[in-house]
């Protein structure tokens, strides 16, 4: 088996006498100077990076293969990842929510707003990152153990950033309640607590996929709880509530950029959803053809 540089091409070592059920996490590390995590194995430069639990045989390669290494950058493990990401938008909403000074004018500095839907959202917007941190710390088991630092980056940028933007307009001293009032709020509300629950409901399914602590592929499938019965319509309905909390939440504030970075994060989930529903297709020979990825019957 030879090894090539991904980037340069040229060839690193050869590998020989390999067994044909070993697996690639057996390969690595293959550069000592990196751990393990910062490594990966692919069949094409371009590829996306082998799991560690693929087995050589099972590759759609012939009795010699050539394979490319890529050094994945400096990482950092899953849950601090998620941490990361729920503490930033937690801290920085709590900056607008009390009006620090030097964000809106100095007379509104450490007031609070006196409509019931500011503290509302607060409280929804509070609950959910609470609820995201509960889960990485108690309930997630993900199937790769680390993220690129450079990504990482990036992604709390967004995550901060919106939080900030949101934040600003619905503390602001001159926000506008939404046009039909407590109404529009409660029924929001509603939609807003049922995804959420839901949400939930989905990520303890999906963990019970793992139970044993395994890396596995199991096939998603309803249980008694009502919530997970989206299943029956959708291959990753933990995206499809967590579109209808943000939409709950759009409707709850009536404020434009949460609308904004609803749809954004719609298109975000839709690709991933996409990108997961097509491996279940590919993985389960009797998957069922009635699901779509995201939106039943449509997406």
């Amino acid at each position: 088996q030879k090894v090539l540089d991904a980037k340069t091409k040229e060839q690193l070592c050869f590998l020989d006498k390999v067994r044909r059920h070993i697996a690639m996490a057996a390969l690595l590390p293959f550069d000592p100077h990196w751990y393990t995590a910062r490594q990966a194995l692919m069949l094409d430069a371009k590829d996306k990076s082998l799991r560690d639990e693929e087995v050589l045989q099972n590759l759609p390669v012939g009795t010699t293969a050539t394979m490319y290494f890529r050094d994945l950058g400096p990482q950092l493990g899953w849950t601090m990842v998620f941490l990361a990401e729920c503490i930033g938008p937690l801290l920085t909403y709590l900056l607008f929510y009390f009006r620090v000074p030097c964000i809106y004018s100095h007379k509104y500095a450490f007031t609070s707003s006196p409509h019931p839907v500011v503290r509302l959202a607060f409280a929804c917007h509070t609950f959910h990152y609470m609820k995201r941190l509960i889960e990485t710390i108690f309930v997630h088991r993900f199937s790769h153990g680390t993220m690129p630092l450079g990504t990482i980056v990036r992604n709390c940028v967004y995550y901060w950033g919106f939080s900030a933007w949101l934040a600003y307009y619905i503390n602001h001293p001159l926000y506008t309640t939404p046009s039909y009032g407590e109404l529009q709020v409660n029924y929001a509300l509603v939609l807003f607590v049922m995804c959420e629950l839901g949400n939930f409901s989905i990520h303890l399914t999906l963990n019970n996929l793992r139970g044993d602590g395994s890396r596995g592929r199991r096939f998603p499938e309803p249980t008694k709880n009502p919530f997970t019965w989206l299943f029956f319509f959708v291959s990753c309905p933990n995206y499809t509530y967590e579109v209808g909390a943000w939409v709950g939440f759009s409707i709850m504030t009536q404020c434009l950029p949460v609308v904004f970075y609803t749809l954004l994060g719609f298109i975000q989930m839709t690709i991933w959803a996409k990108g997961k529903h097509r491996a279940y297709s590919r993985e389960f020979k009797h998957y069922p053809s009635l699901r779509m990825a995201i939106i039943p019957l449509i997406l």
